[in-house]
């Protein structure tokens, strides 16, 4: 064993311990302040549930909460990320999906749901400096639509949707669902609809 090899691995040995736990404790205070913020609903904005009681439901103090996440929209940021990554895997789960047209309008029944029922946090977590907001929707929009351009392009090669429907195109038709719904369930019942629109025997669009 060369020199001092021991003492580099010991350091590191030393060090395992003490990521694992940041993680972990991380992955509770996301935990906890996603449950809070499901809870409040409607009734309190993300960006006003309390951080003393995220740490206390995650079991950790608040030096922990703060040093895992400065500030109130660090902390909102990573819930939301987090919540755009689950539906970005939802939608790679669904291409082993055998049939490619349920298996777009499954993961556009998450979509419409992620939409109506995330916008606030959403919009909360991005409060900041200017340009933030941009950098930041850039970045998750990006994710959600190679999601919904794999599954789009199953769907079209399979002959179930029409062949000129881009992923612009239903991005939008299904944002649409979602922001003017009554709510999610109402949303998914637009997106239902929409699916005879986008089949290969709709009408052609005009122009």
């Amino acid at each position: 064993m060369a020199p001092g090899t021991g003492g580099s691995a010991s350091k590191a040995d030393a060090n395992r311990p003490r990521r694992a736990d940041a993680s972990r404790n991380a992955a509770l205070l996301l935990a906890a302040a996603r449950e809070l913020i499901a809870e409040s609903g409607s009734g309190t904005a993300p960006d006003e549930i309390a951080l003393d009681e995220v740490a206390r439901r995650a079991g950790v103090g608040n030096a922990t909460l703060y040093r895992n996440f400065p500030t109130r929209g660090d902390l909102l940021v990573a819930v939301y990320a987090d919540e755009v990554a689950a539906l970005c895997r939802r939608g790679t789960g669904l291409l082993e999906d055998p049939s490619p047209v349920d298996a777009l309008f499954s993961w556009l029944d998450d979509f419409v749901t992620h939409v109506s029922t995330k916008r606030a946090l959403a919009l909360a977590a991005t409060e900041g400096p200017v340009g933030r907001r941009t950098e930041l929707f850039d970045r998750w929009h990006e994710s959600i639509r190679s999601a919904a351009a794999g599954l789009l392009d199953r769907a079209r090669e399979a002959g179930a949707v029409r062949p000129e429907l881009t992923v612009t195109d239903l991005l939008a038709l299904a944002s649409g669902a979602a922001l003017t719904g009554t709510d999610a369930a109402h949303a998914r019942r637009l997106t239902a609809l929409l699916r005879g629109g986008v089949g290969p025997g709709g009408n052609p669009a005009d122009g």
